[in-house]
């Protein structure tokens, strides 16, 4: 299995328009931040988690090649903005992508893409195949995927373990519950905003003890705000076995 980092910011992206902060500044290509996402390849398949803003340009970064199928967290507006964007894989896979979400999020996919989903469909539309899922396990292309129920402040959402994998964004707090389904993880990605309090999202010090809990053998932050810090200043704040993910990351296991 291979885990591709293709966004590693918060919804504004890093730099963020206007600011000239240490961060927004910096020449370290790893500040340059997309929206969150991921990419998991495993058994010659590619499953992206979260489709934002910046989709397009993380396909063009990451090369073009073919998406199987997309698994949404939640509804906000960097992780599901991109949905139009999986045009050019329909034009040229000649097939419609699978889309798999709570009930409630594709719910609001059809409302927001409302030209998606019309019965007499709009010439040259995204082809798009709605999924409901739930907290059970699911699969796709024959592997199997754990929803992981976590709590984005007070929006329910997911996470989702593939094998000793398992991918954590806008997090704030977990159901004691799931604790269960993240044993004996090779790896996590778990998000990160910043120092001050948040109330939907965990801060440094916060995420930093949550994945001691956790006790996966590498921990990779993501979802940072620049408000966090150049990527420099934040790797010296974490444990031997926790990293700050970026851009173009890639974490193979």
């Amino acid at each position: 299995m291979n885990i591709s980092i293709l966004g590693s910011g918060t919804s504004q992206g890093i730099p963020v328009i206007g600011c000239e902060c240490k961060t927004c500044t910096s020449t370290d290509p790893r500040d340059r931040r997309f929206r969150t996402s991921c990419l998991i390849e495993i058994n010659n398949k590619r499953i992206v988690i979260d489709i934002g803003p910046d989709f397009r340009q993380q396909m063009l970064d990451y090369g073009g090649k073919e998406i199987h199928a997309i698994i949404i967290t939640h509804e906000h507006n960097d992780h599901v903005a991109g949905l139009d964007d999986v045009r050019p894989f329909n034009f040229k896979y000649f097939k419609d992508i699978p889309v798999y979400g709570l009930p409630r999020i594709n719910k609001y996919l059809r409302n927001r893409f409302d030209y998606i989903f019309k019965e007499q469909q709009y010439p040259g539309a995204p082809m798009i195949s709605l999924h409901d899922i739930e907290k059970h396990p699911f699969t796709i292309e024959n592997i199997k995927i754990t929803p992981i129920q976590i709590m984005h402040g007070p929006l329910p959402i997911l996470g989702y373990r593939i094998n000793d994998f398992a991918y954590l964004t806008d997090v704030k707090t977990i159901p004691i519950e799931e604790f269960k389904k993240l044993e004996q993880l090779e790896v996590l990605v778990l998000s990160a905003l910043r120092y001050k309090e948040h109330h939907s999202h965990l801060t440094l010090l916060e995420a930093i003890d949550l994945a001691k809990k956790i006790n996966a053998k590498k921990t990779y932050f993501t979802h940072f705000s620049h408000l966090l810090g150049p990527h420099e200043k934040i790797e010296q704040q974490l444990d031997h076995n926790i990293f700050a993910a970026y851009d173009g990351m890639s974490i193979s296991l």
